[in-house]
């Protein structure tokens, strides 16, 4: 039927609106299912009960109407994005969205302009939503403290990734920190009616069915629900009305798990590798690197963390595993992947099967705690630099002996701290790989230095 002939029978306004609504559904049916079922209010969440559920902080903060800055921190999928919207909403505040991915300094002065004049003409503040709050720099993280503290600003960022290293200290000590769940078999059971019933009202699944895509969205909703609408399509094309294990497999392209470079996910993949390294198993360790490998994590990320097990977890015990480590980031570099890969993988069997110390690590953090509290100690004047006249008569570097001169190249009983600490040690080597020849070397200079000060020679303080 053609519209514009019966528009004189119909007032004008009334065709407007049939038009809207027809378009209105139109570009409804071809959103995203996903997008379809954004929940609009906090009851309809699924999930997050740890935070939603009665008596619980964000659930508190809503029915007592108080908005407040926050720091969402979870897994892709979970429902960052969408409970900022349901908060703007739920106290009628204008709601800026920002993505750090796509956004800079330009869309942040954008926002600040808006609110702004939003607060001129009501008072009230701007809820600004930053999605993905980490990729932006410390600078641009910076430009937001000055309106979260005036309360121009209702600040909510989004994060993958743990907040206490990509996100400023200052901004995180005036958010509240939220960590959100990925969520459960339970949680999908309880989303999969409201998809059919608006994807494909009475198609069933089968158990089986719902196990594969249960496992599939791996705690991601946008995932599970991405997953059930190409089913729910390869469904009506085909006129069926249950879904099995094997026709959900063909309607599904080749998934892979998750891998979420940042969050717990993320850590928790990495601390595996690390700590299966440290304990001197090479399977292990290959399979978390595999795994973070398929899952695509860059390679580069993981030869920078195999590099800090070289000199964190081995150190001195066996001083080719860094040069191993860091060859194979270069390896890496020149060939790419996959045959970069093995490289990689090199590297951690190595560091894998080599002498574990950690004994520099702990001599190091020793000493630097004992110099935070202990007083500025000036530098013997044997010891000083004397590149002038006046230094030299000042008695800079007087006395001092030079090593190279001396049998072996030791100066036995000579004294390099601070007058008060001559008998302070922090680095003990472990009875593991080279450290145990530099536990003997230590032992037989110790040797020569007691002789020394036994016959009255060397540097004369208190001293054993």
């Amino acid at each position: 039927m053609n519209e514009d002939l019966f528009a004189d029978l119909i007032p004008q306004n009334q065709v407007k609106t049939h038009k809207r609504d027809d378009t209105h559904r139109i570009n409804a049916r071809m959103q995203p299912l996903a997008e379809r079922l954004r929940p609009k209010t906090l009851d309809e969440v699924v999930g997050q009960q740890h935070l939603l559920g009665p008596g619980k902080p964000l659930r508190v903060a809503f029915e007592e109407g108080r908005p407040h800055s926050m720091i969402l921190w979870g897994p892709p999928g979970v429902g960052k994005t969408t409970l900022a919207r349901i908060m703007a909403q739920a106290f009628h505040l204008p709601f800026i969205a920002i993505s750090a991915v796509l956004s800079g300094v330009k869309e942040i002065r954008e926002a600040v302009e808006k609110a702004e004049h939003h607060m001129q003409q009501t008072g009230e503040s701007t809820l600004v939503f930053v999605d993905e709050v980490h990729r932006f720099s410390k600078s641009q993280q910076d430009a937001f403290l000055p309106h979260v503290e005036s309360g121009l600003f209702v600040f909510i960022g989004a994060t993958t990734e743990n907040p206490s290293f990509e996100v400023n200290s200052a901004l995180l000590s005036r958010s509240a920190t939220y960590v959100l769940e990925s969520l459960k078999a339970e949680d999908f059971e309880k989303l999969l009616p409201r998809a059919i019933e608006a994807e494909s009202p009475g198609l069933i699944f089968s158990q089986e069915a719902k196990d594969i895509l249960f496992n599939l969205a791996d705690g991601d909703a946008r995932r599970f629900l991405n997953a059930v609408e190409l089913a729910c399509h390869l469904a009506q094309d085909r006129g069926i009305t249950e879904i099995d294990a094997d026709l959900l497999r063909q309607s599904l392209p080749q998934t892979l798990r998750r891998f979420d470079k940042g969050g717990d996910n993320f850590y928790d993949l990495i601390s595996a590798l690390h700590k299966s390294v440290r304990g001197s198993d090479p399977d292990a360790a290959l399979y978390w690197m595999t795994r973070m490998i398929v899952g695509g994590c860059d390679p580069l990320y993981i030869c920078r963390r195999v590099i800090r097990m070289a000199t964190e977890d081995i150190g001195l015990a066996d001083p080719r595993a860094l040069e191993i480590a860091l060859n194979a980031a270069q390896a890496f570099e020149r060939l790419g992947s996959p045959e970069g890969e093995l490289a990689i993988a090199n590297a951690v069997v190595y560091c894998a099967i080599a002498p574990k110390s950690n004994s520099t690590e702990v001599a190091y953090n020793a000493v630097k705690s004992f110099v935070k509290k202990d007083s500025s100690r000036p530098v013997p004047l044997y010891l000083r630099n004397a590149p002038t006249k006046l230094m030299s008569e000042l008695g800079y570097s007087h006395g001092y002996r030079y090593a190279h001169d001396e049998p072996d190249a030791f100066a036995a009983g000579e004294i390099y701290l601070p007058e008060g600490l001559e008998n302070m040690h922090w680095y003990y080597p472990r009875p593991r790989g080279l450290e145990i020849k530099i536990a003997e070397k230590l032992e037989r200079l110790k040797m020569l230095n007691r002789q020394a000060w036994a016959k009255g020679e060397g540097r004369i303080r208190s001293k054993k």
